[in-house]
This record gives C-alpha cells, sequence and structure tokens, in this order.
C-alpha cells in the first residue's frame, strides 16, 4: 500500500495508555528547555514592532500537549528505491548504510526543510521569529552509529524477529522505510543560510533521555525493564498509524513488547540519549526589491551552547 500523508503521518490518536497524548514527555521536556529562547524572541518581536496583536503558531505534529517534533516526508526516490543486500533488514540509515541510500535520505531532507523555510518565510510578518525543536544528531558523519540508529536498529530487529516467526512477511519489510532524518546543526545551518530568508539568532543542541521519564543524573539506567517500556510506548505513539498501515495493525502489541524487551537490553549496557536542536530565527526585511535579502547571520555568527560541536 503506497503511503498516504494524512493517514500515515501523524501521532497516535486518543488518550489512551498508547496515545501521543500520554507520550509526549519528552516534547515536554524540550519545551522547558526552549522557554528562555521563547521568552526572549516574544519580548524582541513585541519591542521591535509594538504590535496591536501579536499572533503565536504552534506547529506541531499532533493534539497532544506540545506538539514540538518535526519529521520529513518520505521521498519519492527513497520510496522507489530498492534496497541492496547491504541494506537488507535496515529501515532507517545505520552504519551500515549505502552511501547512496544514505544521500538520497539527505538530499530529501534538504529539500523539505528548504521548502519548509520558503513557507514559514510567506507566512510570517517582517521581523517575526520562529523558533524550531527537532530530533538532530551530534555528528556531520550521517554514518557514523549513534542515538537514533540504535533506536531504530532496534525496531528493525524487533521486526525482523516477526519475521522470523513467521508474523510477517519478508518482503513487507524489505520495502519499509521510516521517512525520518535527523540532521546535523551544520546542515541545518546550511539550509538556512543558503535560503537567505533567516538570521539565525540560536542555535543550540541538548540531550534527553531515551527515557522521557527518567530525570537522573546517573549514567546508568537503574530500572531498565520500566524504561524498556517508557520508551516503545513512545515510539509507539509516533510511529504507529505508520507501522499499523504498512503491516497491519495486528502485530503491534506483539511488535512493541519484542522492542520493549530490545531498548530494555540495550539500556542494561548503556544508558542513552537523544540529539535535541534548538533553532531560533528572524525574518530577514527584503526591503523594496521584494526579495529574500539581508545578512544571513546575526552578527556574523549564530549564538550557540554547543558551537558546532558536530566534529
Amino acid at each position: 500500500m503506497a503511503m498516504n500523508i494524512e493517514r500515515d503521518l501523524h501521532m497516535a490518536t486518543g488518550d489512551g495508555q498508547t496515545s501521543y497524548t500520554r507520550n509526549s514527555r519528552i516534547q515536554e521536556k524540550a519545551f522547558f528547555q526552549i522557554k528562555p529562547i521563547l521568552e526572549k524572541a516574544t519580548r524582541e518581536v513585541y519591542t521591535a514592532l509594538l504590535p496591536r496583536t501579536m499572533i503565536v503558531a504552534d506547529l506541531g505534529c499532533s493534539s497532544g500537549p506540545n506538539t514540538l517534533c518535526f519529521i520529513s516526508e518520505a521521498s519519492e526516490g527513497v520510496k522507489g528505491t530498492r534496497k541492496t543486500h547491504q541494506d537488507k533488514g535496515d529501515i532507517y540509515i545505520t552504519k551500515t548504510t549505502s552511501p547512496t541510500l544514505a544521500k538520497l535520505f539527505q538530499q530529501q531532507f534538504q529539500r523539505d526543510f528548504a521548502l519548509f523555510l520558503k513557507l514559514r518565510y510567506e507566512e510570517l510578518v517582517f521581523g517575526g521569529h520562529i523558533i524550531l525543536t527537532f530530533i538532530g544528531r551530534k555528528h556531520e558523519d550521517v554514518l557514523r552509529g549513534e542515538s537514533n540508529h540504535h533506536l531504530y536498529g532496534l525496531l528493525a530487529q524487533s521486526l525482523q524477529s516477526l519475521v522470523d516467526e513467521g508474523l510477517l512477511k519478508k518482503e513487507k519489510l524489505d520495502s519499509f522505510y521510516l521517512p525520518v532524518y535527523s540532521p546535523s546543526i551544520g546542515e541545518v545551518v546550511a539550509i538556512v543560510e543558503q535560503s537567505g530568508m533567516f538570521n539565525m539568532n540560536h542555535v543550540k543542541l541538548f540531550e534527553t533521555d531515551w527515557d522521557p521519564y527518567d530525570d537522573s543524573e546517573s549514567d546508568v539506567v537503574h530500572d531498565s525493564v520500566s524504561s524498556g517500556v517508557n520508551v516503545a510506548r513512545c515510539i509507539r505513539a509516533v510511529m504507529e498509524p505508520l507501522i499499523a498501515s504498512h503491516f497491519g495493525e495486528t502485530i503491534l502489541d506483539r511488535l512493541f513488547k519484542e522492542y520493549a524487551h530490545r531498548v530494555a537490553k540495550h539500556l542494561e549496557k548503556e544508558k542513552t540519549k537523544h540529539a535535541v536542536i534548538v533553532l531560533s530565527m528572524k525574518k530577514i526585511y527584503s526591503g523594496s526589491s521584494g526579495k529574500y535579502g539581508g545578512s544571513r547571520l546575526n552578527q556574523g555568527r549564530p549564538s550557540t551552547d554547543d558551537e558546532f560541536k558536530t566534529k
């Protein structure tokens, strides 16, 4: 069945145990990270424009309480690419992914994000600000193994286990990709600079535990079983409609039980964190030409707490 964006790319609805509403604490924690940035941007807009009315839009992906997520639409090129022997079993970019396939994901993100910026530019008043928060990666090398490689690699292993048990057809798994790309700060900055539409005021990368309910500073997961369940519920809340559309709803409980078990085993060995990128930008004034213009970076460089720690 072909992917349908409206049908497949949304969060799990309702308010049940596996819903996005009940499993969006990672987004809640991200909001508290960006709250000072949001407050600063609001003050700057009000001071500069002195508007009679201010409009704030939350461009989220669900009806949940936070809606601070962005994922890229799967490209026709990626969906139409046959997996090589090297890529068999992969549903996301890993260190074993072929360079050709990884490049397709990168190019699709570049197109998607450039279009996203263009549309937001058209919506904002001059001097308006936009703050983006999304899952990224710490390193420039897209094939370098890190958080998302493990997170989605464990999901791929869980799907493969259902194939081994005869619950899924191998062909179904081989034709499945996650329509997700986690960029580096360098990639994001390059696309914004190339667009010439925004000044970047702030760029930051912070990390948050896979388990959104683990608020400890320890490097050890004290209850890996509970953390595995928590992580599985969070991923299910985001991925359930997409997985159900491709594989059918009957596998969901079995799949995410297996996934929770595999995540728990992973966390016994390593406490793993998401890398989250925060980007604050201001729309550039175009002048009388009506073209995109002005300096691309505020004061030459964006401020950042992790100044391009991407090597």
